[in-house]
């Protein structure tokens, strides 16, 4: 996929934000099976949406949260066509930009376990133990920008 095709957005509309929960749904409630109530925990309000497409299609989304000197990045789905092809770092780039010029010290993050090496890429630092979160293992990460 060129980079000129992709396009990486903050939702603000009721429309735009349908399509971010879609994505989720299809990727954690039905392909991880996360209960609804699980993946939508009413902190939606509070964060920032952000949706990719490719030539105009949604791939991609993913929330934010900026809380006291860190944005806590969650929910980061990416539809099996999009994954592995650098959709998700486009993604995160954005994010991790907006939360810099935001003045965030820093990003937090829960990641699934197999997507460590892929935050990594992006700087982010493994610590803890790892834990269950939804029935899937996690570990804690950090960025300090």
């Amino acid at each position: 996929m060129s980079e000129s095709s992709i396009s990486v957005t903050r939702v603000d509309t009721n429309p735009e934000l349908e399509t971010s929960f879609a994505i989720r749904r299809e990727v954690f409630v039905e392909e991880q099976n996360v209960s609804a109530e699980e993946e939508y925990d009413g902190l939606d309000p509070e964060c920032l949406h952000y949706l990719l497409t490719v030539d105009g299609a949604p791939m991609a989304t993913a929330r934010m949260r900026l809380l006291d000197g860190k944005a806590k990045v969650q929910r980061v789905a990416v539809l099996k066509p999009g994954r592995g092809t650098g959709l998700g770092l486009a993604l995160m780039r954005k994010m991790l930009e907006d939360a810099q010029s935001a003045g965030k010290a820093q990003a937090v993050l829960s990641s699934q376990v197999y997507a460590i090496p892929f935050y990594e890429r992006l700087g982010f630092i493994a610590h803890g133990p790892e834990y269950l979160d939804a029935g899937i293992p996690h570990r804690d990460m950090t960025l300090t920008f």
